[in-house]
């Protein structure tokens, strides 16, 4: 399950660091947040979908990845963004 183009835009703007900014830990974290999102709500009508929960975890796994990284660079960074996204940690 993707975005659609409008709502990535969105989010992108939200998190951006600076203007034009599509790579940054932050943004790459709430882009896969929103994806995390949509698919756990896909998961309530389709149980038994086991090819996309592989992805789903692969996502899970690449966003905890970039936490760490961030957590490592800038421990005020990491503390914001899942403030603001609202991630247990």
């Amino acid at each position: 399950m993707s975005l659609n183009p409008e709502r990535k835009t969105e989010v992108i703007k939200q998190y951006a660091v600076k203007d034009g900014d599509t790579g940054s830990p932050e943004v790459q974290v709430a882009v896969l947040s929103e994806r995390i999102n949509s698919l756990t709500d896909h998961f309530k009508a389709h149980t038994k979908d086991n090819h996309s929960r592989r992805g789903l975890l692969k996502m899970v796994s690449q966003r905890r990845l970039l936490l760490d990284y961030l957590k490592g660079k800038d421990k005020k960074r990491y503390e914001a963004l899942i403030g603001k996204l609202g991630l247990r940690r």
